[in-house]
């Protein structure tokens, strides 16, 4: 049985890929801080979960994941980097070590990760990663947009190097989703100023991510009209672009 390891799978699209994976068989190990909710989750799916409580930002949690992913005895088929959380776009006002920690979350914990799981995928001649990015990638948008593009470019890279050995890499790039991501920054349901056609369930992404993750895409942009949307927006200038993205959060 495929065995797929989720960070940030106690809430949102964490979770809504477990639910998924485990509807297709997969074992699991969930990672995440709040170990109370990964157990609630496990405790709902028909398979064997390991839940892996760990503050991904902390070297010595972070260390037991990594340690986990590169367990060749327990081999993770499909790494599933889903872990985050945003910033107000004000940069300027914005508290510099919580952006630092942003960017490391974003960044950091996705390639240290993925060096991880790729020394056991590479020795099997096989192996999957989905780096959970955003459209936000597509446009100027603070340091959330730059994070997310940064990685849409690494798993564009790591797909063309390691999937004629086997391994694919693919960047899902959702736009706006309702999970717990806006509420976290104290936007109710209703107030992120996003006209509601921009809004997309968490099955919605997770289940056409996953299509494209198997047809081995380098990146994945769940439903048309935001595929329409990117499009469109990769023509604006900059300033158009960037005032398109003022909006939400």
């Amino acid at each position: 049985m495929p065995t797929a390891l989720i960070t940030g799978a106690s809430s949102g699209l964490g979770a809504e890929y477990a639910r998924r994976l485990a509807d297709r068989g997969a074992d699991l190990v969930l990672v995440a801080r709040d170990e109370a909710a990964l157990q609630n989750l496990a405790a709902t799916l028909p398979v064997t979960v390991e839940v892996l409580p760990a503050d991904l930002l902390d070297a010595v949690d972070r260390g037991r994941v990594e340690a986990r992913l590169a367990d060749a005895a327990r081999p993770i088929d499909l790494l599933v980097n889903n872990a985050g959380f945003g910033l107000p776009l004000s940069f300027e006002r914005n508290d510099i070590e919580a952006e630092a920690r942003h960017l490391a979350l974003h960044i950091e914990v996705p390639m240290r990760l993925m060096h991880a799981a790729l020394g056991p995928m590479l020795a099997r001649g096989r192996g999957r990663i989905l780096n959970v990015a955003s459209v936000a990638a597509f446009m100027p948008r603070s340091t959330y947009g730059a994070a997310k593009r940064w990685l849409v470019s690494f798993s564009r890279w790591a797909d063309a190097e390691y999937a004629p050995r086997g391994v694919t890499v693919t960047a899902v790039c959702p736009g706006y989703t309702h999970t717990r991501f806006h509420e976290r920054l104290g936007l109710p349901p209703g107030q992120e100023g996003v006209p509601s056609w921009m809004w997309l369930d968490a099955r919605t992404v997770v289940t056409q991510s996953l299509r494209d993750v198997a047809r081995g895409r380098a990146v994945s942009i769940p439903t048309l009209r935001y595929r329409i949307l990117v499009g469109l927006v990769r023509m604006l200038p900059d300033r158009g672009a960037s005032r398109l993205g003022r909006r939400g959060r």
